[in-house]
């Protein structure tokens, strides 16, 4: 994973890996609550269809209803490709988000970018925007 900005410390990296791996746990497990815990109140969410969600309540009620269920057919992994710390309290973090079949086998990828913004030594989502990517022919 590369790096850019001033970084404010090591432990900033670290929460902010761990709250990707967050992500990633929620998911597969459909854990609503793990996810909204990351989103500021007042975040900002666009999903890989171009849904704009403002606010964690907007957010909670579409996630609480499309998450139960959502790996059926597959899941989803969430690894970090880039951190940039714009200022000591505001970080975006580009994820590869590969979906698999429950074999295993890699079906398609997204590209979210999550702003994070960082209060009380907290890292929280202040506004994402997932985006699914489409093959080069």
């Amino acid at each position: 994973m590369d790096i850019s900005g001033t970084i404010p410390s090591q432990n900033d990296v670290d929460q902010i890996l761990e709250l990707v791996k967050t992500v990633d746990k929620a998911q597969r497990d459909e854990d609503a609550d793990a996810f909204l815990a990351l989103f500021r109140q007042d975040a900002l969410w666009v999903t890989g269809h171009g849904k704009r969600l403002y606010g964690r309540d907007t957010i909670a009620e579409f996630t609480r209803r499309v998450l139960p269920g959502a790996t059926a057919s597959g899941y989803a992994t969430y690894t970090p490709d880039h951190l940039l710390f714009v200022r000591p309290d505001i970080a975006v973090v580009n994820v590869n988000q590969t979906y698999h079949q429950h074999d295993g086998t890699a079906t398609s990828q997204g590209s979210p970018v999550y702003f994070l913004a960082k209060d009380n030594d907290t890292w929280q989502i202040a506004a994402a925007q997932n985006t699914v990517v489409v093959p080069e022919d």
